[in-house]
Order: structure tokens, then sequence, then C-alpha cells
């Protein structure tokens, strides 16, 4: 039985990634300011297993760090700046971590994409930790994460620890067998580049049931023709109110 979820049709992508540096409570605050209601972002682990809001598995192009995350415990990575890369009006701005970011999530009563972005090798590992801190941590005032991944060994771990979660399956081209995939991790949304798109394969999806959410989509205009052959949201790095 699919839960049902109200996505909205515009999430800031990293916050808003094309504003402030991607990750950061600077990003998800600047989200909020220009009106979006959720945000997507990515999860991965410390070498001790912290749980943080980071893309890479490198911390040399958005801190002033450098090395493998993976690495790296929490002592170190939470002195780094993750600001001044972007401009040097965030300088010292912190890496958090996914409860600071759950806290912050409901001081501004934002939804959330949790793409969880494990580390190489720690697809089962990062899952688990998500899903327990999910089921544990997130706070019940604000409505349920979507989590998804590219990562289908995690999408079916995160499940396993915690059933009740809406899972969204990311795909950089769908694949032929993608109806066998999405079952097999218990998906409810798609979620594609919006380059590999066209009306027939979003119908396609549709008709099987799924919403489909495209990634990065920067252009209003490409937006609105997005909306147009179906799709239900995208993820953009310059957020608007719709």
């Amino acid at each position: 039985m699919l839960q049902k979820i109200n996505i909205p049709k515009i999430i800031g992508h990293r916050g808003a990634k094309g504003h402030a540096p991607e990750n950061t409570i600077a990003s998800f605050r600047k989200a909020k300011e220009l009106g979006v209601t959720w945000v997507e972002f990515d999860v991965k682990e410390t070498e001790d297993g912290v749980l943080i809001i980071m893309h890479d598995d490198e911390l040399d192009r958005t801190t002033n760090g450098k090395g493998a995350i993976a690495k790296k415990n929490w002592a170190v990575i939470k002195e780094l700046d993750a600001g001044s890369w972007f401009h040097s009006s965030f300088s010292n701005e912190k890496i958090p971590t996914l409860e600071e970011t759950f806290l912050l999530l409901k001081e501004l009563n934002m939804g959330a994409n949790i793409e969880i972005k494990p580390c190489p090798g720690r697809e089962e590992r990062t899952a688990i930790a998500v899903g327990k801190a999910i089921k544990e941590k997130w706070p019940q005032e604000l409505p349920p994460p979507l989590v998804s991944s590219f990562s289908m060994d995690s999408l079916v771990t995160v499940k396993k620890v915690y059933p009740n979660l809406i899972i969204g399956a990311l795909f950089e081209t769908l694949p032929d067998d993608w109806k066998k995939i999405i079952l097999k991790v218990q998906a409810q949304t798609i979620h594609i580049d919006h380059e590999v798109v066209n009306a027939k394969m979003i119908q396609e999806m549709k008709d099987a049931g799924y919403p489909v959410l495209t990634y990065t989509v920067n252009d209003q205009k490409r937006a609105r023709e997005l909306f147009n052959i179906g799709v239900h949201s995208i993820f953009t790095d310059f957020p608007w109110k719709e």
C-alpha cells in the first residue's frame, strides 16, 4: 500500500546551492527565505560514524580540508570551513550533522528529501544509520521525509530498518528493467535527470503510479516545460516560490 505523500513542485537542491554554500545551514535558511517548503540534501558518514550533510566523498571541493571523508573523524571535520570556497561572506560556515539539520528543519517548518550518499563500500552501513536516525529523531511535526539514493542496496537496507519510510529511486537514465528495480526497493517516486526525460517516458512512469521528480532544473522555462509533460517536482539550485 503506497503512502500518500504531498511533495511540493519546487525543491531546493542541497538547500539553495546557487545562492549559498551547498548542504549547509546557511543554504537551508536561504531556501526558506526564497519561499520553498522542502529542501534536498545528501548524507554520508565520518570515519567514526557521525552522519553529516555532504555530497562529495572528498573534502577538497567544498571545505578547506583535504582527503576522504570516510577516513576523517567528526572531531576533525567539525572544525572545517565549509563556506569560504563559495564566498567570503560565508567564512567559517560549518558542515552540519544530520541531527542538527533535523532541528533546523523543525525550526523552519520545512520538509526534506534525504539522499543517502554513502562513501564507497558503506552502502548498507550508512543506510542503517540514516534509517535509525529518521526513526528516532525526525521531527513529528513535519511531513514524513522522502528518502532517496542512487544506491539500490542502500534503499533496500533503509526500508528494512524503518519500513514506514517513503522511498525514491534515483537514476541517471531510466533502465530497461526500472519496474523490477522499483518494486525491489519499494520506491514510491522516481528521480531522474531532466535532460533524459521525454513526455512518453514520463507518462509511462505516471501510468505505473509513480510521480516523477527531475534534477537539476535551473531554468524556469525548462521547469514549466517539464511540468507540462507531467513531471511532478523539480530540484533546483535557484529555488523560487511557485
